[in-house]
């Protein structure tokens, strides 16, 4: 057996795709995980691109990259550095020199590592590897762009679109590479360019002959072989955070009995739930993309009050001009789900880039006391979930609820098992034929364990009435300015928000139950907090983790959980702003923090570091 004919077996290995934004690094990116999960790895993904539509090409601030985890076992991230580096450009080298593990292979388009390439990633020699101090990587240099030309001269392309198809050779070199069969890529090349057959023609060709140079040369890198666990029976696809939040609004309207109704506005990174709502009149949804943020929710508002599951979707810019009308539905109590795909800011800020920044605002940013129910839904996978739980706790409970998600695990995308639908649980809307009391019926009674008011869908027979911003009479719905009647109604608004602990799970704990530190985050950290506390757990600590998915209100038992133990540390991508709303709702509550506001993912090694220091403090 020759070196090269070596065969590698990992139990995992994390790619990472990185070029020009025009250099279709989402895609083959998307193809190789979808490839991979197919073939039964489990799989985590992280797409990092520029917030520029066209940056210069070759240049540092246009790099964009798509990294990819896959594993024998359940992978929980995408990797904090890259065992295979794709970079077809200087740029995408320079960038991604501190994600890259010591021995790591890199595979570059020698023909886009000219002088005039390095010039423009802004280096002073003609060395890169040498003066990244990369003399440890494996190289595979490659004439990428001159062999796709050469390839595709058969089909008739003019230059400039046959080298495009320089992502799909890398894609073949790296399925090689990996030792992943070509054919479900093919397939999805031929649904991709399904209007164009030429270009899936020419894609597929270099796909081809990226795989067969990885076969025929004499590279000084073996292959590696990923083992697949059995999956568990059942439907699986590939499907990324933004789609699986609009899937779980499409099964809570399903489960209810109602319509759905999306009313939105462009914007990064949330764009992607309207786009695909869109797509789904076949299931009765109605989306519409309004003229701006302000009548995107107000759209939703009117939905609702007519009878729908209406819904609106921005990111942190936008929920701060939809904050007067979440006011609005929150004194006409009304049902609405309003998601938040966090990102970078303030302000404008990143838009690309995640973080957890939003959650005060979610929380208190309107005037008045109006509070909501907030729900952060934890990986790409749970916002199914996650946005299930929002829908049914709109309709059963007269409410806004706020769904926080982030752009890591909206744009990430992990292996989902489709569920079956008569197993999710019943949704049962607080429709005002369940009022039994002895009084005719006014707009504002409530029902008096939950203190949820009665859904009066206009055109229901007897039931006719009006609600809206100004404050009304807790009895006969009239507009009041009475200040006890004020102080009841803002207290039974909380009132109604506190009994919600009721109808949500208690928290649960992971890892060791006599542990001597607790690990507690929320939302998209899940994944990097859980592989913390695992890799502590294999090092003989006692660590455990409370990862919190309803946040307003808390699960029940959060007090009990949070004074059980000795050392308890919040790590968040803020300043602190969950740590600080739990000290203000658990008496005597101190705990560590930990916090990091890159717009990037946290780091598990640098958790790990920071967390044992931590636990081994006096």
């Amino acid at each position: 057996m020759t070196e090269q004919s070596k065969v590698t077996t990992l139990e995992d290995v994390v790619v990472r795709f990185s070029g020009d934004s025009g250099d279709g690094m989402q895609l083959t990116g998307t193809i190789f995980s979808n490839l991979s999960a197919i073939l039964g790895n489990d799989i985590s993904t992280f797409p990092d691109y520029p917030a520029e539509i066209r940056a210069p090409k070759g240049s540092l601030s246009g790099v964009s990259g798509y990294q990819v985890h896959l594993g024998a076992h359940h992978v929980y991230t995408p990797g904090d550095k890259a065992d295979v580096l794709v970079a077809m450009n200087p740029a995408a080298l320079k960038v991604n020199v501190n994600h890259l593990k010591p021995h790591a292979i890199v595979i570059i388009d020698t023909d886009s590592f000219q002088k005039a390439d390095l010039d423009k990633a802004l280096f002073k020699t003609d060395e890169p590897f040498k003066e990244l101090g990369l003399g440890n990587v494996q190289v595979v240099a490659a004439p990428i762009s001159t062999m796709v030309k050469d390839g595709l001269a058969e089909f008739g392309l003019d230059v400039k679109a046959a080298v495009r198809c320089k992502n799909m050779f890398a894609l073949g070199l790296v399925c090689w590479l990996f030792e992943r069969p070509l054919e479900e890529a093919m397939q999805q090349l031929q649904t991709k360019f399904a209007k164009k057959p030429a270009i899936a023609k020419a894609n597929i060709k270099a796909l081809t002959d990226g795989y067969n140079y990885g076969h025929n040369t004499h590279t000084s890198v073996s292959t590696c072989r990923i083992e697949s666990e059995k999956a568990k029976p059942g439907f699986y696809t590939d499907i990324n955070g933004n789609r699986a939040t609009a899937y779980g609004l499409i099964a809570a309207a399903e489960k209810a009995g109602l319509q759905l109704f999306l009313g939105s506005y462009p914007i990064t990174p949330a764009t992607d739930i309207l786009h695909e709502l869109a797509k789904r009149r076949d299931l009765g949804v109605k989306a519409c993309q309004m003229e701006d943020e302000i009548a995107g929710i107000c759209s939703a508002i009117g939905a609702s009050f007519a009878g729908n599951l209406a819904a609106t979707s921005t990111s942190g810019p936008g929920v701060a001009l939809k904050s007067e009308a979440l006011g609005l539905a929150v004194i006409s109590e009304l049902p609405l789900v309003l998601v938040d795909v966090q990102r970078g800011g303030p302000s404008t800020g990143m838009p690309t880039k995640s973080e957890q920044t939003d959650l005060m605002q979610v929380m208190y940013g309107r005037n008045g006391e109006s509070p909501v129910v907030v729900i952060a839904a934890t990986t790409p996978t749970d916002c199914f979930d996650a946005a299930f739980w929002a829908g049914k706790l709109a309709v059963e409970h007269m409410t806004p609820v706020v769904l926080l998600s982030d752009a890591f695990i909206a744009n990430g995308s992990a292996a989902w098992k489709l569920p079956d639908m008569d197993k999710l649980p019943e949704i049962h809307p607080h429709y005002v034929n369940q009022y039994k009391g002895e009084k005719p019926w006014k707009a504002y009674f409530r029902d008096p364990e939950t203190l949820v008011r009665y859904w009066a869908v206009p055109g229901t027979e007897g039931f006719m009435h009006r609600i809206g911003g100004l404050e009304k009479n807790s009895e006969t719905g009239a507009i009041s300015t009475e200040p006890m009647n004020h102080q009841k109604m803002v207290l039974t608004r909380q009132g109604k928000i506190n009994k919600i602990a009721d109808f949500i799970p208690e928290q649960e704990v992971l890892g060791d139950t006599d542990a001597d530190l607790l690990i507690v985050g929320w939302g998209g950290t899940f994944g990097h907090l859980c592989e913390t506390m695992q890799v502590m757990r294999s090092q003989g600590k006692k660590v455990a983790l409370a990862h919190f998915r309803f946040i307003n209100p808390l699960p029940k038992n959060t007090a009990s959980i949070l004074k059980k133990y000795k050392k308890v540390v919040v790590a968040e991508q803020n300043t602190g702003q969950f740590a600080n709303y739990l000290r203000s709702k658990v008496d005597d509550f101190d705990p560590y923090k930990f916090n990091r506001i890159k717009g990037q993912p946290f780091v598990v090694s640098r958790l790990v570091e920071e967390f044992t220091k931590i636990l081994e403090a006096k």
